[in-house]
This record gives structure tokens, sequence and C-alpha cells, in this order.
């Protein structure tokens, strides 16, 4: 996810030299304990771009605290560690971005707050109007979802594939494709164009190193 995700984005689903789709972990609630190795047998496992720290219900005290090691963990593998929701928490720590749902601010105001470099990345559920309205406001990556069923974030929105295609055919700014997504349900939408696959409970809810091998093979397959 350098430069503004730029890099690693085609200009359209089946464009020339489009890079291949790209993983991107989110972490689960609870990261203390033994999670800091977990994450680093994760990243050493496989190609990730990006990874999210998602914790709920603390303050940002100990939201720091927690991010500390997992935030050096990704920058000594060259992964860029992105905090949901908190801007405030995103400029403490210094982290490489913020993801935003809808109701968490706006990318302009997220901008002003991190700077030009910081990766801004927006929800837009299953809704083009958001995603342009994201990509005006200077978003850096606009996210879909959820595509399956997902426990770690239930959702009424339900894209269909073919939202990924129309928005690689017509815009330079990535997109995810987040929601249940799992090594074997993954091909599809890899095919449609997601650049990067939003990935919580099919890494951590099992084996996190093999998780990440499947779905290197997978992404591999389907952009073959």
């Amino acid at each position: 996810m350098d430069d503004h995700t730029g890099e690693n984005a085609g200009k359209g689903a089946s464009a020339p030299g489009k890079a291949r789709c790209e993983l991107y972990l989110i972490s689960p609630q609870e990261v203390g304990g033994s999670f800091p190795g977990r994450l680093e047998r994760a990243l050493d496992a496989g190609p990730v771009a990006a990874f999210q720290f998602r914790v709920k219900g603390i303050d940002q005290h100990e939201a720091a605290r927690l991010a500390a090691p997992l935030q050096e963990i990704c920058a000594a593998r060259d992964v860029a560690f992105i905090v949901n929701d908190s801007v405030a928490l995103a400029k403490r720590i210094g982290a490489d971005g913020v993801h935003l749902g809808q109701g968490d601010g706006d990318a302009r105001e997220a901008r002003a707050a991190l700077g030009r470099d910081a990766q801004i990345g927006v929800t837009c559920h299953a809704s083009r109007h958001m995603a342009m309205d994201a990509g005006d406001a200077g978003a850096d990556y606009v996210a879909f979802g959820s595509f399956f069923p997902s426990i770690t974030k239930p959702s009424e929105h339900r894209p269909e594939l073919d939202l990924l295609t129309w928005w690689q055919n017509l815009f330079e700014i990535p997109c995810v494709a987040i929601g249940g997504i799992t090594p074997e349900n993954c091909g599809p939408l890899v095919s449609a164009g997601a650049d990067f696959l939003a990935v919580s409970g099919a890494a951590w809810n099992g084996n996190e190193a093999e998780a990440v091998r499947a779905f290197a093979a997978k992404i591999e397959a389907a952009g073959t």
C-alpha cells in the first residue's frame, strides 16, 4: 500500500500490467498476549500489503500501548499499519494511515490531520455514489462489502461482483473487497478486479500462517 496505494493498483480489471491483488489483514478484537507472535507468523508466511488495527471499547492510551509492538512488527516487514476509525489514534502513534467508516469523519479532515503521505481508506458498502464521493474527498482506497456473511462485522450490505469491475474500469483509486472472505471464496473477487482482500476471521480463527499461504495460492491462481 505504498504511495497512496497507487503503485499496487491497476487502472482497470483487464488493463495491461494490472498489479496482482494483495492481502490486507484486519486484527481480531484481542491483540494482546500472544497475538504479536501470531502477527509475525502471518506476515512471514506470504505477501501482505497492510494490517489494520481494529480494537473497540478501550481508551486511546491502552490502544496505543497495544498497537506499539504490532506497529513495530509491520514496520520491520514494510507492511502498512492502518488504524481503524480513529484519526486521533493514527496521529498519536504515527500510523501509516486510517480507515474510516461512513460515520467516522471525512477523508479531507483526515488528510488535514495526518498529512499528505497518510493512506486513507473509506468504507463504501455497496454504494457507487459513496465510493465516488470518497474518491473526490481524496481517499487513497475505497472498500466494498460485505461480499459474504461475516461474523467479525455483520452487514446488511451485499454488493455484487460487478461493482468491483465497474470501479476498476473507471477509476485509478484501488478498491478493497471485505466481508467473510476465505481462501475458498476469494477467487471471483480477484477475477472481478479487487486490488486488495481485507481478511480477519479467515486468518485468525485458525492457523494464521497456513491461511496466508492459502490466500497467496488462490490469489495467484485467480490472477493468471
